[in-house]
């Protein structure tokens, strides 16, 4: 009988010794069973390393085994590296795949398998500063209102506008709300969520939000029962990020809101407006499941600089006077 398939996915094509062809199975298990990272983040990763060993499989010239991933020195990680920038791709994209081989590689370390200290010696590319772009607060209750007006059937609507509310009202990520089950439904005062590496957080709830998902439910055409999914397509079948990704595309074309206006924006402006408001950073890391407070810092500068942009506008001196 087939055991069950592989979390990282290998091509065919590459030539892998059967003990590094089981070691990178036992890597994807682990970073879904222990680490539960997400399907999106588990093929972002699958992916890296993939490119990784197709190139090594022309830089060596010949099969790959645990003892050819020994043997590499830095110049090898570097003339990877080389590749990546000649074929023009991000220094961001680079930098998040040369994490993914230290991550499989350290696993590698702790099972005895591999050891190479090589990678420690290269430095991670540069990335520029990235600082979240947030909607303003009408921006983000016009995009919530204009999915619940614009669907094609009232009960899609309901949903689009449900969904929406989570991610702005409660700054949930778009993986979290659609991997609820309908037994998940938030009610009450508040919800557990397990984000990103299993972290657990609890989330209050404004009664907008359980109302929103409320109203969604009553005109569900689906009959959903506890483990099926909340949020679902005219097929009754899970809603995927990328039907949501398209809904929102739809509607800042319709709203002439910029391309940073996405269902993740939306969790920054929760953010952000909350720091506006006066909550503090550490209540807004719990909030968003961040494991570390300078992931939640990136915030103060969204809010400082709107509060730059009213001084140049508000200030006499600032006008010329």
């Amino acid at each position: 009988m087939a055991g069950p398939a592989p979390i990282i996915g290998l091509p065919g094509r590459l030539p892998l010794d059967p003990a590094l062809e089981a070691a990178v199975s036992d890597w994807g298990a682990w970073l879904a069973h222990e680490r539960r990272l997400s399907p999106h983040t588990l093929k972002a990763y699958g992916r890296d390393l993939v490119d990784f060993l197709e190139f090594l499989t022309m830089h060596v010239g010949g099969p790959l085994t645990l003892a050819a991933l020994g043997d590499l020195a830095a110049a090898d990680f570097r003339a990877w590296l080389s590749v990546r920038a000649g074929r023009g791709l991000a220094r961001s994209s680079t930098a998040r795949a040369l994490s993914t081989l230290r991550g499989f590689f350290r696993r590698l370390e702790r099972q005895d398998l591999v050891h190479n200290a090589a990678l420690t010696h290269l430095r991670t590319p540069k990335v520029p500063h990235a600082v979240p772009k947030a909607l303003s607060e009408r921006e983000a209750l016009s995009v919530i209102e204009a999915a619940a007006t614009q669907a094609k059937a009232p009960w899609v609507g309901k949903r689009d506008a449900a969904i929406l509310t989570l991610l702005y009202g409660a700054g949930l990520r778009i993986g979290e709300a659609l991997g609820l089950d309908r037994g998940e439904a938030p009610t009450g005062t508040a919800m557990r969520i397990v984000g990103k590496g299993g972290k657990e957080r609890l989330v209050p709830l404004l009664e907008v939000v359980t109302d929103a998902v409320a109203d969604y439910l009553d005109a569900c055409p689906h009959a959903l029962g506890a483990h099926d999914p909340l949020f679902v397509g005219v097929r009754g079948k899970r809603l995927q990020p990328g039907q949501v990704q398209a809904l929102v595309r739809g509607l800042r074309r319709a709203l002439g809101l910029p391309e940073t206006a996405t269902p993740h924006a939306l969790r920054h402006s929760f953010a952000t407006h909350l720091l506006a408001g006066g909550g503090d950073l550490r209540t807004i890391q719990e909030l968003l499941g961040h494991a570390s407070l300078t992931t939640t810092q990136r915030y103060t500068e969204v809010d400082m600089g709107r509060l730059a942009e009213i001084y140049r506008a508000a200030h006499p001196r600032a006008r010329g006077g």
